[in-house]
């Protein structure tokens, strides 16, 4: 099943650089573009709407009172896109999804629709590229990671732990690796913490994946990954191991 947006913003240029960004991932799918508000409510009572791009400040109706005024059949996730950060407080307030100053960057955009799947898999929705979704088991939940041009799809349940190498994350799954441009923090905010635990400031491993552990290090496959000083008793506590007094 695709995910429905709209995008609301009366920039002609922003609007066409979010079309671009949605336009190079599949699964993704623009039931239309208003240049404001009002045109918006249609669209959205009219539609099975999943996720919105809204600016904040438009004619007639600004972004922030859309959001208080709309009211759907369904749940429907906002991200702000937006020149100003004097929304930013109003915003989250309203427990929107995201909220990027402009000017957007792809690797921008891509952290919030990663967070929409994210969001999904917790509220036992499951969007994919393509196909049936009707039956799908949680563990099909996926994220995209963007390695040179390339848009790649990896299931959570095949990463087996994300390696920090300076400017990049290298992400090791059962039967490839992925090296891309971020930082290990945003897959801390992004993996869900009940199946990934950060053992060290360069690591992040995935619980189902270790094979054994002690209070130095955590082995999995054919690596021994260290237990970082300040991350062994978080990371015991997750293993639900208590070392002896």
């Amino acid at each position: 099943m695709d995910i429905n947006c709209v995008i609301v913003d009366d920039d002609v240029i922003s609007v066409e650089i979010i079309k671009s960004y949605i336009e190079g991932l599949k699964g993704i799918n623009i039931v239309d573009v208003c240049f404001d508000a009002i045109s918006a409510f249609e669209v959205v009572r009219e539609n099975d709407i999943d996720l919105i791009f809204l600016d904040v400040e438009m004619p007639k109706l600004s972004g922030i009172e859309f959001i208080k005024t709309l009211k759907t059949k369904k749940e429907v996730k906002f991200v702000i896109i937006t020149s100003t950060k004097d929304y930013a407080v109003e915003g989250y307030e309203l427990d929107v999804l995201d909220y990027i100053i402009k000017p957007l960057h792809f690797e921008r955009f891509f952290r919030a629709i990663n967070k929409f799947y994210i969001f999904s898999s917790k509220e036992n929705k499951q969007f994919t590229l393509q196909g049936n979704t009707s039956n799908v088991e949680p563990a099909n939940t996926f994220i995209y990671v963007k390695e040179n041009k390339k848009i790649i799809k990896l299931y959570l349940k095949d990463i087996m732990f994300v390696e920090s190498i300076k400017n990049y994350v290298r992400i090791v799954t059962s039967y490839k690796s992925v090296v891309t441009k971020q930082s290990i923090t945003h897959f801390e905010d992004i993996l869900p913490e009940s199946e990934f635990i950060r053992i060290h400031r360069s690591y992040i491993v995935s619980i189902a994946k270790i094979e054994a552990f002690s209070a130095t290090d955590i082995e999995i496959g054919n690596k021994e990954i260290p237990i970082g000083r300040s991350y062994k008793k978080s990371t015991l506590n997750s293993l639900n191991y208590y070392e002896p007094l």
